[in-house]
């Protein structure tokens, strides 16, 4: 029997452009059941998922975990793709309305299980702490958006020093090398999934790509500075191969999430990488790969135009880093607040009852794969 496999992933990041998030990408296949996680902080949504998890993949079947960017150590949510089952928590932010009530999507209220006495006895503690905890995701999302404007001044100096034939040339190489057997479909449109590889947590930098890819084959590390031409050569990549109706997963880019970081082709076991600070990416650990091609973007920059900006090149690379260091630790102050949260609720909760609501969801899960 083939051992079953877990892909992690984000379904929402912490941006420049404030919360951004893609959780109805979470679930892209007409479902057959999916379970509501309602509660507050510490009621044991996550924990929840990750016990039905443990318990579906010793049963041998895939899962996929989707992490949470503001504690990505907690799930959002679980998906059993080949049975079109899911858990999702459907708190806020990620408030999730059922489009077929009591058909497809049941609510699992874990507030139930609360004592709401005891609650109330620190309900004044409770609303200055959910309150400070928003002051310090907004001082994040402000600490990024200032780094979104000293990113596009950086930008601004490589797209002056790039040679646009070069990256024309570029394009058209690897493209017809990927794709250039790949006989187009028209049946029907291509597949587009979006969600995110990477997140802005608040531990910093973090990312899911030895899970997303682990049985990727092909690899295109695109390694370069930023505004060298790498998001408008995953454009081009991305139109080529959706263009040949190939189902394709998006992922965003956690800082800039209208823009790509990766590309994957199933089909075809492919991945387009954008490599750029701050991520970290060792693909010496990808168990199928077969193919590592390194396409250098800095390559025949115009250096006498780089030279002329030199100084501003590193006072805004200075600048950026401190931004984005400002803005996870705003995130790891939102998360000690969320922390302080959960030990109000905690002493409130009957966790008994959790675990046996738990196991009735197991249950439900059982009788629609025995059915």
């Amino acid at each position: 029997m083939t051992k079953a496999k877990i892909r992690k992933m984000f379904p929402g990041n912490n941006s420049s452009v404030g919360f951004y998030s893609f959780y109805d990408e979470v679930i892209n296949f007409p479902a057959a059941k999916v379970f509501i996680l309602k509660g507050g902080p510490g009621t044991g949504k996550s924990t929840l998922m990750k016990k039905i998890g443990a318990v579906m993949f010793k049963r041998g079947y895939d899962l996929e975990y989707h992490y949470c960017s503001s504690d990505p150590d907690s799930l959002d949510g679980l998906v059993i793709p080949s049975v079109r089952i899911a858990v999702l928590d459907g708190t806020r932010p990620h408030v999730i309305e059922p489009k077929n009530p009591g058909v497809v999507e049941e609510i699992v209220n874990l507030g139930d299980f609360w004592d709401e006495h005891l609650l109330l006895k620190n309900k004044e503690k409770i609303m200055e702490l959910n309150k400070r905890k928003a002051r310090m995701f907004q001082l994040a999302y402000s600490h990024l958006r200032e780094a979104q404007i000293v990113q596009d001044e950086l930008e601004s100096y490589y797209q002056e020093a790039v040679d646009p034939v070069r990256v024309r040339k570029l394009w058209q190489q690897v493209n017809e090398a990927v794709f250039r057997e790949v006989p187009p479909q028209f049946a029907q449109p291509a597949k587009v999934r979006r969600l995110f590889a990477s997140a802005n947590t608040p531990g910093g930098y973090v990312h899911h790509l030895d899970s997303i890819l682990q049985e990727a084959r092909l690899l295109y590390l695109l390694q370069g500075e930023p505004g060298t031409g790498k998001e408008e050569f995953l454009e081009s990549v991305y139109r080529w191969g959706t263009g040949r109706g190939l189902t394709c997963e998006v992922y965003h880019c956690p800082f800039q999430p209208r823009r790509m970081e990766l590309l994957y082709f199933p089909p075809l076991s492919a991945g387009f990488l954008r490599v750029e600070e701050p991520l970290k990416f060792e693909p010496g650990n990808l168990p199928e790969l077969q193919d590592c091609r390194e396409v250098n973007f800095n390559q025949d920059l115009n250096t006498k135009i780089l030279q002329i900006y030199q100084q501003e090149i590193k006072e805004a690379k200075s600048r950026l880093f401190a931004l984005r260091k400002k803005a996870w630790d705003k995130l790891k102050a939102a998360q000690e607040v969320h922390g302080y949260l959960e030990r109000l609720y905690l002493p409130a909760m009957d966790f008994e009852a959790v675990n046996r609501k738990g196991e009735e969801v197991l249950q439900k899960i059982q009788s629609y794969l025995n059915s």
